[in-house]
């Protein structure tokens, strides 16, 4: 059974996390912990913790009270606490403290650490929140058995079906290729040839740069049909990404060239692009953005990076996300960033006479929930 979620106030507005990922339910080691405080696959350097950084100093912020302890505990003694409340109990604590209404989650990971993440009814029941999923792109893709002069056809049936019960599919073409997508669709004589290639090299993680961008235009035409968005990754993530090939500004010819469809694009985390990802939130109709994990890597600095955000990025285009993945504490932390980042931005914005009482309310709620419940039907 969901846990009941606290009523949302003036104060408090409901929140609607459009681009998540689920957590490990197992007891995770001391070094596991803190292995999902980075964005790094490697092992720490000598005499370094995950904890001393900026979204460290954020966990150590927002997440002991939530399990009986004053902020800013030691981490050690965090670590204790957590252990000796087990990993359902914290889960469920840091959970609840979230309080998050509606998490939209990319079920395209599945374990985190080594170990599986909770099943999304799972995630809900312990969150108290409705969850709704995002179907990865490559993962539908990577699934496909078919020859190689049906593989096109086969992509945009498996894609069409998996997306079905879906508020949105994803990709992270930033990974595979890097975001300079062209402004057309690939030949179909070009998408044969690398579909055979690859079923020669055998199965695996799809990265040829033919089948990719053959795999976005075909979910152009499925989400136009659908009436879905398209989650785009861009900006920082773990060493697999070439950053510079992360920049969304990248994408700028197939935004042109994809506007006709109407399909909305949302860039997601975009730092430390996030100034292009505004610009283009601001010239396009059809492309929507948020800071994602960037509000909790960031830490002290997050009204900072909020407000270089909304130097350009119209108020309805810009939405909240955690994209917490594997610790309960991401989205205890992303929701908490959120707020105080906000709060903290508008509070400047009103003492300079730049926005009324009135305005910060408004704009709160629509970055909050508002947006995300427009472009994705809830």
């Amino acid at each position: 059974m969901a846990r009941p979620r606290p009523a949302p106030s003036a104060a408090a507005p409901a929140l609607v996390d459009h681009h998540c990922h689920s957590v490990v339910a197992a007891d995770l080691s001391d070094d596991a912990l803190a292995g999902l405080l980075t964005e790094s696959d490697r092992p720490p350097a000598p005499g370094c913790s995950p904890f001393d950084s900026a979204l460290g100093l954020a966990v150590r912020r927002w997440c002991p009270p939530a399990l009986g302890l004053p902020a800013h505990a030691p981490a050690a003694e965090y670590l204790d606490r957590r252990r000796e409340l087990g990993a359902a109990g914290a889960t469920g604590r840091l959970l609840a403290a979230a309080g998050l209404d509606t998490c939209l989650v990319d079920t395209g990971l599945t374990e985190a650490a080594g170990l599986p993440l909770l099943p999304p009814a799972e995630l809900a029941a312990a969150a108290g929140a409705s969850v709704r999923e995002v179907v990865r792109l490559e993962s539908v893709a990577e699934a496909v058995a078919s020859g190689a002069e049906d593989w096109p056809s086969a992509v945009a049936e498996a894609l069409a079906a998996a997306a079905g019960g879906a508020v949105a599919v994803k990709s992270v073409l930033a990974y595979r290729h890097g975001l300079a997508a062209p402004a057309e669709r690939p030949a179909r004589r070009a998408v044969v040839a690398a579909a055979g290639a690859r079923l020669r090299g055998g199965s695996g993680r799809l990265t040829d740069p033919v089948l990719l961008h053959h795999l976005l235009w075909t979910a152009v035409e499925v989400c136009a049909e659908l009436g879905l968005p398209i989650q785009l990754h861009t900006g920082f993530g773990d060493p697999d990404l070439t950053l510079h090939r992360a920049d969304p500004s990248l994408l700028t010819d197939f935004v042109r060239a994809a506007e006709p469809s109407g399909v909305p694009l949302v860039l997601l985390h975009c730092y430390p692009y996030h100034r292009q990802a505004a610009w283009l939130a601001q010239a396009f109709p059809t492309v929507f953005t948020d800071l994602g994990l960037t509000a909790s890597y960031t830490g002290p600095q997050v009204a900072s990076v909020l407000g270089e955000m909304l130097e350009l990025a119209p108020f309805g285009k810009l939405l909240f996300s955690t994209d917490a993945y594997g610790l309960p504490e991401l989205f205890l932390v992303g929701t908490c960033q959120f707020r105080h980042g906000l709060a903290v931005l508008l509070d400047r914005w009103r003492a300079d006479g730049a926005c009324s009482a009135a305005d910060a309310q408004r704009l709160t709620c629509s970055i909050a929930a508002d947006n995300a419940r427009r472009l994705y039907a809830l």
